[in-house]
């Protein structure tokens, strides 16, 4: 039993260095973004003087790191125009102002200069990545995404959380759970996540596109604690290696957000952000972008 529990105990250590990993990650990338390093000089330092018959070496330039290059995002356009997709936080369930990520993010970039509108929000309360994948085949929602310069995209969460029956038993004051019915469902449903990106970009090959990171809303449940961290850190983890391969994505990670603020960030439904929480997703994709 003792065993067990230390098992548990480094596992949930092991996603919580992932998800700090991921947020030091994109820190990163938005500083590298705003603020690029300068190229080195090509004026290397002068070696030692070589002593007569001393041999010289002759070592070849590092080759450019393409790949640091490939990740620094390209720029957007003065004015933005914005198409959101997705679930119900796309939607903005459970923010009283129903303005949720996508209209907060929008009036953040406003105010700071950069000029955006809202085009469509195409989210649907309860949508799976199962249920968008279709939905990508309809004309209708292939024009909203191609006429957009930015595409805010949330799903996974009812993959996670409804698919495992916890979102219902959670709710109905039941938190009995077996772990794995966490991660049964993180196979299948990042590989449609992986999917949805790509075709996403097939679509519109020019827009920049966001994904929003899962956070975990039933935290302060203490059986749920640990499965849970540890499906949403797996999820995260990899929807950021699918992010990672296209030069024009970008993940906004959300889970330290709520880590330890539901009271302060979660709707009465203790599932859906309140405004508060809405407001600290927008403020970290305005982050992103500006």
């Amino acid at each position: 039993m003792n065993s067990s529990k230390w098992i548990w105990r480094i596992t949930a250590s092991v996603s919580v260095i992932v998800t700090i990993v991921l947020l030091v990650g994109f820190i990163y990338a938005i500083q590298d973004i705003n603020s690029p390093q300068a190229a080195p000089s090509s004026a290397t330092p002068s070696a030692p003087a070589q002593n007569e018959g001393d041999t010289v070496v002759n070592t070849p330039e590092s080759a450019p790191e393409k790949d640091a290059e490939a990740r620094v995002l390209p720029p957007l356009p003065e004015q933005l125009k914005v198409t959101a997709i997705g679930d119900s936080l796309a939607k903005g369930t459970g923010d009283n102002t129903g303005s949720g990520f996508v209209r907060r993010s929008i009036q953040l970039l406003n105010d700071n200069g950069r000029q955006s509108e809202l085009l469509n929000n195409l989210a649907i309360n309860g949508l799976t990545t199962e249920a968008l994948l279709p939905k990508l085949e309809e004309k209708g929602i292939q024009y909203a995404l191609q006429q957009a310069d930015l595409i805010l995209l949330s799903i996974g969460g009812n993959d996670l959380f409804k698919g495992s029956g916890l979102l219902e038993n959670a709710q109905a004051g039941e938190v009995e759970l077996d772990p794995k019915q966490f991660m049964e469902a993180v196979p299948q449903a990042t590989e449609r996540l992986k999917q949805i990106l790509e075709q996403i970009r097939v679509i519109n090959p020019e827009a920049r596109v966001v994904y929003i990171g899962l956070y975990h809303p039933f935290e302060d449940l203490k059986e749920l604690l640990l499965p849970g961290n540890i499906a949403v850190s797996t999820w995260n983890h990899a929807a950021q290696q699918v992010v990672n391969r296209d030069p024009n994505m970008m993940m906004v990670p959300t889970f330290d957000l709520f880590q330890g603020k539901l009271d302060v960030y979660l709707s009465s439904d203790h599932f859906h952000p309140n405004g508060n929480g809405y407001q600290a997703i927008a403020e970290r994709i305005a982050q992103g972008i500006l």
